[in-house]
């Protein structure tokens, strides 16, 4: 819901969710925008068959479309998602690191979960190719592998802006959600963190407004 939250997008716009699960991060942004055309790209066929009946439960319109992000470009086309087709792409890729945790024996959930060392390259250049030009990617990714996501980007990504999540002020950032343009030049921006919880240890109320769809996440274009 983070990423839903941070992820900008106008009336009109295709938005591809990328790995969409049970299109949960997808759906988000068409409840909060209104008009967008949303494609929920999901490697499993029953988690794509939930996002199917989570949209209809929603009364919202979504393609669904069954591909490995790791696909060729050509298995991408003939999916639909030609290069330069989409104005926003958003991702949640695997990014427990395999060396450091330990692979669930549950197949899916190693596949959505576990990443090798070149996940995150593989799914950005999976988002540059089907983002037009000036189009944005927006993902979410472990904090510590920061340095990754900054050099997966660095090939044909720029205006970047990094917004640090942390569980609250006392604790390092846990996640980092970040914004890239296609073709960007302007300085790469860290904005102000979010804190998960307040100084109370209750969950944040402003943060929460923001899941619910009640505005864009601080560090995303309106």
């Amino acid at each position: 819901m983070l990423l839903a939250a941070s992820t900008p997008a106008c009336p009109g716009d295709r938005v591809v969710d990328l790995g969409a699960g049970v299109g949960a991060a997808g759906l988000a942004v068409a409840k909060r925008v209104t008009g967008i055309a949303l494609v929920l790209v999901e490697i499993d066929p029953a988690l794509a068959g939930l996002a199917r009946a989570n949209a209809a439960a929603n009364a919202l319109a979504a393609e669904i479309v069954v591909l490995d992000v790791t696909s060729k470009s050509s298995a991408f086309a003939a999916a639909g998602l030609t290069p330069d087709s989409a104005d926003v792409v958003l991702m949640n890729p695997p990014f427990n690191d395999s060396v450091r945790h330990r692979a669930s024996p549950d197949k899916a959930r190693e596949i959505a979960h576990m990443a090798s060392p070149a996940t995150l390259e593989i799914w950005v250049q999976a988002a540059r190719r089907i983002l037009k030009s000036g189009g944005v990617l927006s993902l979410i990714w472990r904090a510590d592998g920061i340095a990754e996501v900054l050099e997966a980007l660095d090939r044909g990504f720029g205006s970047l802006g990094i917004l640090p999540v942390h569980a609250d002020e006392a604790t390092p950032a846990i996640r980092v959600l970040v914004h890239a343009t296609k073709g960007g030049k302007a300085p790469t921006q860290i904005h102000a963190p979010v804190m998960l919880n307040d100084e109370s240890a209750l969950p944040n109320k402003r943060l929460q407004a923001f899941v619910a769809g009640k505005g864009v996440l601080t560090g995303a274009k309106p």
